[in-house]
């Protein structure tokens, strides 16, 4: 039996091809913001055109708002803006973080900061100085305990999709971690990158990393993979430098996982696909690609990521994808925002859904 109800979906529509990838923040007031990429055109793909749309939830999720438009790609002369993370700022701003989308070889973050909770933003601020394809996924950004701000980035050469003669797009990725320590006024890359080591057997590489610090202050960080597994590192010295990759525990397709701390009991939510990508296994749905991205589930560890519980089953249509989750706690609930489609509209990744969870049907 599925957890959770569902409390809004957004499908796509004609001039709105697919809404996806976004990050929740709890406002002042008590009210939950929600940005997400919003396409638009006829294309869904994910270098076709769109912006930044937010909607906006005074009951702890039960209905939303229509949407705004935040940010457009025509402000960065840009492709497309998507791939939304939002944070609290020390000094009380709402932080937005987004990719720009500008050319093959030029996706990069960026912040802008609102001091009336979403209602303006500021200027944007280059959170990764080097020129390249820099993949970071929604809801990934994540300040430590000690208040430095670390966004995980994975690295593609030769950037995206690429057209020059005798260059390959390099699906490979390489994960490098870039850092602020004055409140994301400024940025630079760690000491240390993450690579497969036996790169040659696979291509993907690491890909769309997320992390979280451990109680012990050891961050942890994983990455989907095509080896059948997250594959995971950590670090001891605040994200400098980092272990060798290695299998996790969590098997998985290509698809990203997701993890937060609860915030009432400091126990671990992991969201993720847990069957991965064996030879034979569809990821097509007729002509509607999954990427095998299903089921979806979740579990919560109860002593910092050493155990995990049982498996809670959040979605389970063979024919769907789920993917790409945003993660905000409210109250004795949960909210998960994720990618939730299939045949309908032909891609996993066109349809929005959120769903409210309680905190007690996770155990």
């Amino acid at each position: 039996m599925n957890i959770g109800k569902v409390v809004l979906d957004l499908p796509p529509v004609e001039g709105n091809p697919r809404n996806s990838e976004g990050a929740f923040i709890t406002l002042k007031d008590g009210a939950v913001m929600f940005i997400y990429s919003k396409f638009s055109g006829d294309k869904p793909n994910d270098d076709a055109s769109a912006g930044l749309s937010a909607i906006f939830s005074y009951d702890n999720g039960e209905t939303w708002t229509e949407g705004k438009t935040v940010v457009t790609r025509e402000e960065h002369n840009a492709k497309n803006v998507m791939s939304v993370s939002l944070m609290r700022m020390d000094n009380g701003d709402a932080g937005l973080f987004y990719l720009a989308r500008k050319e093959e070889n030029d996706t990069r973050l960026l912040l802008r900061r609102s001091s009336d909770e979403g209602q303006t933003w500021g200027d944007a601020i280059l959170c990764i100085p080097p020129e390249g394809y820099y993949v970071v996924n929604n809801d990934r950004v994540v300040k430590l305990s000690n208040g430095r701000i670390i966004a995980p980035a994975s690295f593609h050469r030769n950037g995206y999709s690429t057209s020059k003669p005798g260059v390959r797009w390099d699906s490979r990725g390489e994960v490098i971690f870039f850092i602020s320590d004055d409140d994301g006024q400024t940025w630079r890359e760690g000491l240390g990158k993450s690579q497969l080591t036996f790169n040659q057997y696979s291509n993907s590489g690491l890909q769309e990393p997320g992390l979280i610090e451990l109680e012990n202050g050891v961050l942890w960080s994983w990455s989907r993979t095509d080896l059948c597994y997250q594959y995971e590192m950590f670090s001891f010295d605040r994200g400098e430098t980092w272990t060798a990759p290695q299998p996790s525990r969590f098997t998985s397709p290509c698809s990203p996982m997701s993890v937060k701390r609860i915030p009432t009991s400091g126990d671990l939510l992991a969201v993720w696909n847990p069957i991965p990508n064996y030879n034979g296994r569809a990821e097509h749905a007729g002509k509607a690609w999954n990427g095998g991205r299903n089921p979806f589930v979740c579990a919560v560890s109860e002593d910092d990521g050493n155990t995990w519980g049982s498996y809670k089953l959040i979605e389970d249509e063979q024919d769907h994808g789920y993917c790409y989750t945003a993660i905000n706690f409210v109250g004795d609930s949960v909210l998960l925002a994720y990618c939730a489609d299939g045949p309908v509209d032909g891609n996993c990744l066109a349809k929005l859904r959120i769903k409210k969870i309680p905190l007690s049907e996770l155990i």
